[in-house]
């Protein structure tokens, strides 16, 4: 029996737009898109601010002095942070389970900025949650196991007794080897007979 649901966050209650951040960036800025995406996202930046190697604070002296940044280290958190917009489907399910019964904890690899943007913009949202798993705190990004470690801790239950919900192959892949069961979110309209396949009913 299922006890608890693991929802990833990107794609999933709230889908982003890394390209939103670059054009607020490269106001404040005479480098290319091409460098600052690279700088921001595609080197290990990224990956170590996810995992809590890097402070904001750090983040930002680095785009200051390798992405050229001319701004205040409050225009760059904005900047980069505003970039989410709620999945509506999934934001109407959540009280439906919650309300169920279920235990629901969030499982999210993001960035201290990105987390303290949308635990406000998603407020409401989150409430429905009796947990928040996030790699910056656990030192983990999925599909690493030190992550699903982690998380597993605020579950209340059995492995066997949840399922997790993500975007991504790779992950469901490592969630179901860690001992959960995993669902990948590709459309709305089949993730909910996959849930009623693990006998996860919404009221």
């Amino acid at each position: 029996m299922i006890k608890t649901i693991l929802f990833d966050f990107g794609n999933v209650l709230a889908f982003f737009d890394h390209e939103r951040a670059l054009r607020q960036l490269l106001k404040h800025t005479d480098q290319k898109a091409k460098q600052l995406r690279q700088l921001m996202y595609l080197d290990d930046l990224a990956d170590r601010y996810e995992c809590g190697q890097v402070t904001t604070d750090e983040v930002y002296a680095i785009a200051c002095k390798h992405g050229g940044l001319k701004c205040t280290q409050a225009q760059f958190v904005h900047a980069f942070s505003d970039i989410f917009r709620l999945n509506v489907p999934i934001a109407e399910l959540i009280p439906r389970l919650k309300q169920a019964g279920y235990r629901l904890v969030l499982a999210s690899n993001t960035n201290d900025a990105h987390y303290s943007h949308y635990r406000e913009q998603f407020k409401d949202l989150l409430t429905h949650f009796d947990a928040i798993s996030v790699s910056h705190e656990a030192k983990a990004r999925k599909p690493h196991e030190q992550f699903f470690a982690h998380t597993h801790k605020m579950a209340g239950c059995e492995k066997h007794e949840c399922v997790f919900i993500d975007d991504l192959a790779e992950n469901v892949a490592a969630a179901k080897a860690f001992g959960w069961h995993a669902v990948q979110l590709t459309d709305f309209e089949e993730l909910v007979p996959q849930l009623h396949a693990l006998g996860v009913l919404a009221s």
